[in-house]
């Protein structure tokens, strides 16, 4: 339990409190429009009104939340800036994507029930046009308004008309259309599987949101769902004329003709804070990237790995910190983020970069990476960086004991923290906090260990030479391999150094035993906190995520963070 609550404790009072505050306006609004005010809409409308409008209002607070968690200047400040006070709220921020994605999902249910409750209502609406019967009550409240046109109740004006052409005709029904297939097209190209084989896909049609946003402050103009006005209810009173309605504006009677009126449009009040704040956002975010970037250095590494490094003025970061990268040469709009693997104590910035996409193939050529011959600096591309931003690996060094676990090119932010690490020893830095690092990497292929070797090598041959050897303590696994590789493998393993790594430390084949590995850990360093890290896939996250909440040996703490970007 104590696990549960250092890990998810505070994660789950957020979303209890955001589905608290969802629930509250759907009900504070579904009985707002259950008043005396809109009696003679429901009479047209029954509770379908009601249906539309309490989805409508959770659908203004959650736009107005959807933008906060990709404000990423925000929020590396906010990381910064309370992160001194409590290091499980600063956590908190790591997960922006999930609520990003949780606010969307939210979204998306409140527009289905919006729409499906005004589907209903335009067929009530029609229904009550159609009905040219002056002894029904809803015939004589679509008549209202007929010949001004201003205090009418109905939108759907005579028998005549076509719902469809209502639909693409107002302002309510414009926006509406556009605003539900923007939102389509952000969700479908948000699945998993089209983010990774199809980014650029994901990338164009996410801005769709420029869309979405116009249409939503504007959606609300055309003011198309009406009610009694104030004025009107002091002269007619529903719950003693609406039995009288054929007597209504006649003389000697006390029930005047009621007047109606649509509310004032309300969305743009919850979403221009939010609005704001992105604009700047993005212009801090164009100031960095045009300020210039110098390519120092270019390597080219086995498994289609390049490395990039560079240098901008006033640059600074922190371990674990990632980037965002543009290319004009390759394209002139797409920014994709990548994890710093240089340490803040080196005069320059890298990445290592997997070449698995259309974009990183443009780089890897136009870095020169498909040509024998030597490129010449000039000749390098232009880079533009926005960032470094925080991630959950700056927290490394508040704890006493970590776990570091990487999967593929998933070990880029913990290369920044071993050479930091390595930085630090080097200059006898005396007040690093951390006492012992458990370093675990996973790789599907012999080639992917080998630009990741050499510093590994240089930490085991410096950790042995200041007798530190049990400072570090690092699990190389092979998840893949060939036939002839394992022959290889076999005869070499005899040998001093691993024939893969060059480490004195063996290569592991197959994947760890999480269990076994988490109870170890636990036993070894009983009463700590230990940090667990993690840059990997989904499925690794679930299993350790699990390992942290069911292990408590000695009364140790497993605390849990993942590259979340």
């Amino acid at each position: 339990m104590g696990n549960f609550a250092a890990n998810e404790g505070l994660s789950v009072f957020v979303i209890l409190v955001w589905l608290g505050i969802n629930a509250y306006l759907f009900v504070q609004f579904y009985m707002n429009f259950l008043t005396e005010r809109w009696f003679y809409t429901r009479v047209l409308l029954g509770h379908a009104l009601s249906w539309a409008r309490a989805p409508a209002a959770c659908l203004n607070f959650n736009c107005m939340l959807i933008l906060l968690p990709v404000c990423r200047n925000l929020l590396s400040f906010l990381r910064g800036s309370i992160q001194c006070c409590s290091r499980t709220a600063a956590r908190q921020l790591d997960r922006n994507i999930t609520f990003h994605k949780l606010v969307a999902y939210m979204i998306a249910f409140h527009t289905a029930v919006h729409i499906v409750a005004h589907l209903f209502n335009f067929e009530w609406f029609m229904g009550a046009q159609l009905d040219r019967n002056s002894s029904s009550l809803p015939f004589v409240l679509s008549q209202i308004g007929i010949g001004d046109n201003a205090s009418y109740l109905n939108p759907i004006r005579t028998d005549q008309t076509n719902p469809t052409i209502v639909m693409f005709t107002t302002i309510a029904g414009l926006t509406g259309v556009v605003i539900t297939l923007a939102l389509i097209l952000i969700i479908t190209s948000s699945m998993e599987v089209i983010r990774r084989s199809y980014f650029e896909v994901f990338w164009y049609t996410h801005h769709l949101f420029i869309i979405f946003f116009i249409g939503l402050v504007f959606h609300g103009f055309g003011r198309i769902v009406r009610g009694q006005t104030a004025t009107s209810l002091q002269e007619h009173k529903p719950s003693q004329c609406a039995d009288r309605f054929e007597s209504w504006g006649e003389n000697g009677t006390f029930c005047s003709k009621p007047e109606f009126a649509g509310n004032p449009p309300m969305t743009w009040k919850w979403v221009v804070g939010p609005m704001i704040l992105y604009v700047c956002e993005r212009l801090v975010r164009f100031y960095r990237s045009q300020q210039k970037v110098v390519i120092t250095k270019v390597v080219m590494h086995p498994s289609k790995t390049l490395e990039l490094q560079m240098k901008r003025k006033g640059f600074k970061m922190e371990v674990g910190q990632y980037v965002f990268m543009q290319c004009p040469c390759v394209s002139q709009l797409e920014w994709h983020p990548f994890t710093l693997t240089s340490a803040p104590e080196e005069d320059h910035f890298s990445v290592h970069i997997r070449i698995v996409g259309d974009w990183t193939q443009g780089l890897y050529e136009a870095c020169g990476g498909d040509k024998n011959e030597t490129q010449e600096a000039w000749k390098l591309p232009k880079m533009a960086i926005d960032g470094p931003f925080g991630t959950a690996s700056e927290d490394v060094f508040g704890y006493e004991v970590v776990m570091l676990v990487g999967a593929g090119i998933g070990v880029t932010p913990f290369a920044s923290i071993l050479k930091s690490v390595w930085y630090k020893h080097m200059q006898e830095n005396q007040n690093v906090f951390t006492k012992k690092i458990y370093f675990y990497w996973l790789c599907p292929e012999t080639q992917a260990f080998e630009w990741f070797a050499d510093l590994l090598q240089s930490l085991e041959g410096q950790m042995t030479e200041k007798g530190m050897v049990d400072f570090l303590s690092y699990n190389i696994y092979l998840t893949r391999w060939k036939e002839t590789e394992a022959a290889h493998f076999r005869v070499h393993h005899e040998a001093e150094n691993d024939p893969i790594t060059g480490l004195k430390q063996k290569t592991l084949y197959g994947k760890p035993n999480w269990d076994n590995e988490f109870t170890t850990i636990g036993t070894k360093h009983p009463e700590k906190k230990v940090g667990v890290f993690l840059c990997g896939p989904t499925q690794l996250a679930d299993v350790l995520g699990k390992q942290c909440l069911s292990h408590s040996e000695a009364g140790v703490k497993f605390i849990f963070n993942k590259e979340n970007f």
